[in-house]
Order: C-alpha cells, then structure tokens, then sequence
C-alpha cells in the first residue's frame, strides 16, 4: 500500500422542511409606504442565517420596489404576527411565503385604486423598480406617486398573510404518515487523501449539488451550503463530543478540535431548482440539509481509498490505522491460510 491514498465517497439525502408531524404556521403584515417604500412586520428571529435580506428581496418583487425601499420592522412578538422558531429550515419556506401573501394582499390594494383611477383592468398593471405601468398604453406613474394617489382616495394599501405547512404524526404500527409538506434532497461528493502511515486523513475538495426550490438569494445558499458541508466535515473527522455515563467529558474548546480554515477545501455548490408546488414562492429550504451527506460522503471516500469502513464518528487518525492494521492482518491470514 502507497503511503498517500486518495479516494472518492458520494452521499445523498433527502431532508423535511418545516416543523415535523404538526401543522406550521407564520403570519406576517406588509404596507406600501410614502415615498413608495414599503414596510414589513412579522416575529421573524435573524441568528445570522440571513432572513432579514431574503425577506426584503421577496418583498420587493412582489411590489415592485426595490430592495433598499423595504423595511422589516420590529419583530417583537407583542407587536407583530406570530412567526414562530428559526430552526427545522423553515424561515424562508414559512415566513417568506407569509411575507409574500401580504405583499401581494397590499399591491392589490394599491392595484385596484389605480386601476380606476385609470380607468383600466387592474390585471393590465405590473411594477417593477418603484415604477407602475399600465401594459399595452403609455399610463405610467412612480410608486410614491401610485401611494400617495391611493392614500388620497382614502385606501391605505396594507395587507395580512399567513402561510400554513400540514404535517401528520407517524402511525406508531407501521410508520405511515405524512410528517412535511415539502422536502428537499441533495448529493454530495467528497475527494479525499489518506496517509497510511499517520492515519491523517486530508479532504481535497467537496462538490454539493442540493434541490432548494426557488433559489430566492443565490449567494446566500452558497454561503449557507458552505457552512454545512465545513460543519459535516468537523463531525466526520475532528470533533469528538465525549459522554460519559451521560454526563460531558468534554469540557471545552482546548481540546475540542474544530475545521478552520486550513482544513476547509475549494466547496462547489450546484443549486438545483425543484419548485415547490404547494406555495406561493416555489422555494424550500436549505439550512440544516446541506449538513446531512457530508460525513457520509467522506467515510465512503476513506474507503474507496483504503479499503477500510470507518463506523464511528470521527474517523480520527488512531481509528483509520487501527482499521488499516486490521484489514491487513486479515489480508495476511487469508494469504496465509491459502498457501
């Protein structure tokens, strides 16, 4: 055996959006504003995954403004719409659609005053870029000025939504049931350098293709797929969270090896567009999916390069020897018995 071995793993997943077996909810409240800005408001909680933006790029499509125009308000829950946790990758399925039905109640508002004071069909209006158009005429006016000509005709163009994911419970007899609404799946496939000698094992590089329904903010999936593929990488093969008679033995970072920079490889994310048929956007989810082939894709690229099945999580040095020496004392007896 060579002393480096490389090796390629491939894993795919698939992956429920929303919370499980129950029926999710998010409710949000959106107005067009002077000046044609806009305003939303719903509970929605930013822990850094990026909410915030999605929520005004959704906005502002559906209104026809432009991003820097929209303000999400504050999302204290005593004054704003339920939206419930950020976690089970629902913020973007969940709170986005809530987001895009009250924008779409508040330009329909806007839409129908319009529409008479124009004395066209309301469907014949599109925006786009804080502008209002009439399609197939020459009748156009700025969003602030469609606003303020709503509000004098003593609409104010607001609107509600709320977005509902069904779940069901899992039959206890035979595990039948629908848990989520929607689901996404991803592949992944790592390429791997092994040092028989050491046992190191060096990940080259990581390709994540991954279904996200509409891709809403493409760098920020990018950037949330990176994220999970260096944590599935620190699970496979450097972080080892100790238990012992269910108690931690592990008592902190000295001695808890996470990836850094120096461990992370070149990522290629390919996101796929699945559409999703049951709501208003088509987009799904992404968050915690992204985590889910990695550690597998690097265990089956171990093995593809040295032949040897790692089964516990990390694959540390002293674990890849150990199972390297093992699968050559049996590749020794086996020549031996054969003589």
């Amino acid at each position: 055996m060579q002393r480096r071995m490389r090796g390629r793993g491939v894993a795919a997943s698939w992956y429920g959006i929303a919370r499980t077996a129950t029926v999710d909810r998010a409710g949000a409240w959106a107005e067009l504003d002077d000046g044609g800005t806009a305003k939303v408001v719903t509970g929605v909680t930013e822990i850094g995954e990026g909410i915030l933006t999605v929520l005004a790029q959704i906005a502002a499509e559906e209104l026809g403004i432009r991003p820097e125009d929209v303000t999400i308000g504050d999302n204290d829950t005593a004054r704003s719409p339920e939206a419930a946790h950020a976690g089970a990758t629902r913020q973007t399925y969940m709170i986005g659609n809530s987001v895009a039905l009250a924008c779409r109640e508040a330009r329909a508002r806007l839409f129908a005053e319009i529409a008479a004071h124009w004395e066209v069909d309301a469907g014949a209006l599109v925006a786009f870029d804080g502008e209002l158009r009439a399609q197939g005429t020459n009748l156009a006016m700025t969003m602030a000025e469609a606003v303020d000509l709503c509000k004098r005709r003593g609409v104010v163009p607001v609107g509600a939504g709320h977005f509902t994911a069904h779940g069901t419970g899992l039959n206890p007899e035979d595990g039948s049931g629908a848990p989520w609404q929607a689901y996404v799946f991803g592949t992944q496939v790592a390429e791997v350098e092994v040092d028989t000698v050491t046992g190191e094992v060096q990940v080259l590089g990581l390709w994540a293709a991954h279904d996200v329904g509409r891709v809403i903010n493409p760098r920020g999936v990018e950037g949330q797929i990176e994220g999970g593929v260096v944590q599935g990488l620190g699970q496979a093969l450097m972080e080892d969270y100790q238990t012992a008679n269910g108690h931690p033995v592990t008592h902190g970072f000295a001695k808890y090896i996470l990836p850094t920079a120096l461990d992370v490889p070149e990522i290629t994310s390919i996101l796929v567009e699945d559409r999703d048929p049951l709501s208003p956007l088509g987009a799904k989810g992404i968050g915690e999916p992204a985590l889910v082939p990695t550690a597998p894709a690097i265990i089956n690229a171990i093995h593809d390069a040295v032949g040897v099945r790692i089964r516990s999580l990390p694959a540390t040095p002293e674990k890849v020897l150990a199972a390297i020496a093992e699968k050559q004392a049996r590749e020794a007896a086996a020549a031996k018995a054969a003589e």
